[in-house]
């Protein structure tokens, strides 16, 4: 297995061209947070005219609602949340310059060609590991909407948070099942593999 590619936002163009689904890499740097409401929020802040809480060109945003921090913690459990939820506001981010999200589970078929012709990508943290990838956060603050508590915008420090890449610009999708090659291992017509 080959080491994680290191990436530090914000993201270029040439970074994102170099990643493919399956790559694993490790975040280093500032990323934001933002779930469903936030996500309603930006869009209709933006359909008023009013700025973006964060500049997103180059940035990645961590789907995740996270748990209280604890004494001598920077935050709370962090794990990722499921993507799809996003995915009608996902493309307006992507027109504003993001360059990576950070969830779990599949995305829609809208976003994944925003993904292609924004030059971005969909990482996945893993699931029910929010007490491990918390260890890499090492600073949390609001910035945005803290009406919505564990769903207001946060920026994050990070230092080696770990995702993989789910969808690149190419249209790899690590979540799609490739029949002929689960054939090609013997698993016969096209079983999951």
């Amino acid at each position: 297995m080959t080491d994680p590619i290191k990436i530090q936002p914000p993201l270029t163009n040439e970074i994102i061209e170099r990643l493919k689904s399956g790559d694993r890499v490790v975040i280093t740097g500032v990323i934001y947070t933002a779930r469903d409401m936030a996500h309603k929020y930006l869009v209709e802040g933006h359909k008023r005219g009013e700025p973006l809480p964060f500049d997103p060109r180059g940035q990645i945003l961590y789907y995740t609602g996270p748990t209280p921090a604890p004494p001598g913690h920077a935050i709370g459990s962090a794990g990722p949340t499921t993507s799809y939820r996003m995915d009608r506001y996902t493309p307006f981010l992507l027109e504003q310059g993001l360059k990576a999200m950070i969830g779990k589970g599949p995305r829609g078929s809208e976003v994944k060609e925003a993904i292609k012709t924004h030059k971005a990508v969909y990482l996945a943290a893993i699931g029910g590991a929010g007490a491990l990838i918390s260890k890499t956060i090492k600073k949390a603050e609001v910035i945005a909407y803290p009406n919505l508590g564990t769903e207001a915008i946060m920026r994050l420090e990070v230092e080696d948070f770990p995702a993989i890449v789910v969808n690149d610009i190419y249209g790899g999708d690590l979540y799609r099942i490739d029949a002929a090659e689960c054939d090609e291992q013997g698993n016969g017509e096209g079983d999951a593999c």
